[in-house]
This record gives C-alpha cells, sequence and structure tokens, in this order.
C-alpha cells in the first residue's frame, strides 16, 4: 500500500515538474513571439536602405542578446555600394555589413532549399562574420531568399554552445529572413526611384543638385577624421562648335562619352557630377593636390588622344580644359558649406584660367596663387 502511495506521489511530482516545464516554455515562446513580432513591425516601418541595415545588424542584436549578427548581401553590379556612398554612409560605419560581389562563396554554405542552418561554430564562419573579439560557439545561418534566389544571409553568432542546435525550430527565423528580404527589396527601390532624381539623365552621372547636397557631407566627413579632399572642375573645350557643325544629337553622344572617359580614373568614393552644359566637376576624397593633379593630367592626355567616332567613318578629336584646387581647413571655424563652396570656386576659377591661357591644359588654384603671392586659401 505505502509503495503504490510512494508511486503515485513520486508520478505527481513528475507530472508537476513536467507541467511547470510546460508552462516555462510556453511563455518563453510567447516572449520570443512578441519580440520577433516587434521585430517585424518595426522592419516593415523602415524604408530607407540606411535605416534599414542599422535595424537588421544593431536592433536585432540588442533585442534577442545575441553576441554577433552580421548581414551578407550579395553585390554582383556594385549598386549597393554605390546607394550607401551616395547616403554618406560607409563599410566602415557598418562593421557587421559585407557585400559579396560573387554569390558562390554564400551558396556553398546552403543546400538547394535554402534553409536555415543551426551548428556549432567552425572556423570556415568567419568570412561571414565581422573581425571576432571572441571566440563563437555555435552560430545560426539564416538565407535570404527572393523570388527563388538567393540574396545574402542573416548570420547569428553566440558564446553558448547549445544557443543553436540542430534540433532547434527555424520558424520564427525563416518567417524573419522573408521580411527582411521583402523589406531589403523594398528599400532597394526605393533608392533606385531616388537615384532617378539625383541622375543627369543624359550622362547618368549626378546631376548639379544631388552634387550640392552631398557636398557638404563630403566636407564635414573630411573635416571630421582629417582627410584631404580635392575638387576638379572639367570643361570640353569648343563645345559650341560641335553643336553648331554636327547637330545637337552628336553633341549628346560626345558628352556621354566624355562622361566615360572622366569616370575611367575615378575611384568608387569618388563624385562626379554634370554642373551644366559641357561642365563636370569632380570631389577626390583622401586626396591631397597633387594626386588631384596627376588624375586630371592623365584624363586630359586621354580626353586629347581619343577619337569620337562619328556617322559616314567620320570622327572627332576634342580636348579638355581641368581646373583644380584642395580644400582649405586652415580656419575649421568657417562652416562645412561655406569650405565646400570655397573649393568648388577655386577650382572654377582655375578651370577659367586654363581655358583663358591656352586651353587643353590642368591649372591648379594654389599654384595660381602662389604665383600671384597670395595666400593658398
Amino acid at each position: 500500500m505505502n509503495t503504490d502511495v510512494e508511486k503515485l506521489r513520486s508520478e505527481k511530482l513528475q507530472l508537476k515538474c513536467q507541467l511547470k516545464s510546460l508552462v516555462q516554455n510556453a511563455r518563453l515562446n510567447e516572449e520570443k513571439m512578441l519580440r520577433f513580432s516587434e521585430m517585424e513591425l518595426l522592419l516593415i516601418g523602415t524604408h530607407s536602405l540606411r535605416d534599414l541595415l542599422k535595424v537588421i545588424i544593431t536592433t536585432y542584436r540588442n533585442v534577442f542578446d545575441l553576441d554577433k549578427v552580421s548581414l551578407v548581401l550579395i553585390d554582383q553590379d556594385y549598386e549597393l555600394l554605390r546607394f550607401l556612398d551616395e547616403t554618406g554612409l560607409q563599410l566602415d560605419q557598418l562593421p557587421g555589413l559585407k557585400l559579396f560581389a560573387d554569390s558562390a562563396e554564400l551558396e556553398a554554405w546552403f543546400d538547394h532549399d535554402l534553409l536555415p542552418i543551426l551548428t556549432h561554430y567552425e572556423a570556415g564562419h568567419e568570412s561571414l562574420f565581422s573581425p571576432l573579439d571572441n571566440i563563437l560557439q555555435s552560430v545560426a545561418l539564416v538565407p535570404l531568399v527572393r523570388q527563388g534566389r538567393l540574396i545574402g544571409s542573416l548570420n547569428l553568432g553566440s558564446h553558448e554552445a547549445d544557443r543553436f542546435q540542430e534540433s532547434n525550430s527555424t520558424d520564427f527565423l525563416q518567417r524573419l529572413a522573408a521580411i527582411i528580404s521583402i523589406c531589403f527589396e523594398n528599400s532597394l527601390n526605393i533608392s533606385r526611384l531616388e537615384r532617378v532624381g539625383m541622375t543627369d539623365a543624359l550622362t547618368c552621372v549626378y546631376n548639379r543638385r544631388f552634387f550640392e547636397q552631398r557636398l557638404v557631407e563630403i566636407v564635414s566627413n573630411s573635416i571630421r577624421h582629417q582627410y584631404e579632399l580635392s575638387c576638379m572642375f572639367l570643361d570640353v573645350d569648343w563645345f559650341k562648335t560641335v553643336n553648331d557643325s554636327q547637330g545637337h544629337q552628336v553633341g549628346d553622344l560626345v558628352l556621354q562619352e566624355v562622361a566615360g572617359i572622366i569616370n575611367e580614373y575615378l575611384r568608387a568614393g569618388d563624385m562626379m557630377a554634370r554642373y551644366g552644359g559641357e561642365e563636370f566637376v569632380v570631389l577626390l576624397p583622401q586626396t591631397p593636390i597633387s594626386d588631384a593633379l596627376a588624375v586630371a593630367e592623365r584624363i586630359r592626355k586621354k580626353m586629347a588622344s581619343h577619337q569620337f567616332n562619328l556617322a559616314e567613318g567620320k570622327t572627332l578629336s576634342l580636348t579638355l580644359s581641368i581646373g583644380v584646387a584642395s580644400m582649405c581647413v586652415g580656419d575649421l571655424g568657417h562652416a562645412a558649406i561655406e569650405l565646400g563652396r570655397d573649393l568648388v570656386k577655386r577650382a572654377d576659377n582655375a578651370l577659367l584660367s586654363a581655358k583663358s591661357s591656352g586651353r587643353n591644359k590642368v591649372v591648379s588654384a594654389e599654384e595660381m596663387a602662389e604665383a600671384a603671392g597670395l595666400p593658398i586659401c
């Protein structure tokens, strides 16, 4: 009799413990679901690419108490890199973001079904994460898929070995990944639409309005990090005669080709805009005047030797006049907008000097000031 009573008590205690465990798990799942729902609403309410990336990389890590979160995106045409640069956001400001030019490396991690992978951390995972302060123990690799195509992955890392295991459910992660993929596509489309308003329709480089907006940001960033900043002002010599003799259609084709020639000698972080008519302006961040002059001279030489192909086998030769200046940072009491306008004005004055002294040459604003016995800035 006593044995039966003890057995019943033991079973009752086990059931009580199981019930308590079930209640605790239910509460944990409810809390997890609430956090995921809040995260989903936050993602859906974020429209700009800049804000979306920060929510995914920073907010997600804090909300779910993760040790590492990284976002890998496939950027084969460097479109994302250009969009980030347009917003003034550098990759080093988002250490959790990685851009892969080729999809092969990321595809190698996932099977054809493109399902999340929860496993222990291994050395190969390091390429998916930013530099690690401490070794991770477990990771979740969540593919981002849009229209059946892998576009990136959300990578979660923990110092706890049992945080991510193969036996864990991935329903929440798959749902979140689907929402991130949709939000990412939407933000890209918004960025593309915004870019239309920033771009010169003829040459497909930035227009003057956007250049003036970004000028202040680039100058401010140069001041903050104590970077040198140079500016080139370029003008096609005797361009009016092209329009007069060949017609505006030929003139438009020439300008498109000129923009392409200039762009050949620029880096990803440089910014070129069509300032008006046949004038182009270029900002060269982290570039001293000597390097800017070298770039300008290479562009001038390329233009002088280039043959523009016209109808009926005819060709056309043109030259460029270029003015170059570097930013004056001696008096940081001036606002960024004043320093930027002064930089552009001095490059423009150098261009005018190049045109008035014979064209097809590069003139430095600093050399002009020195020759006139005036202070450079």
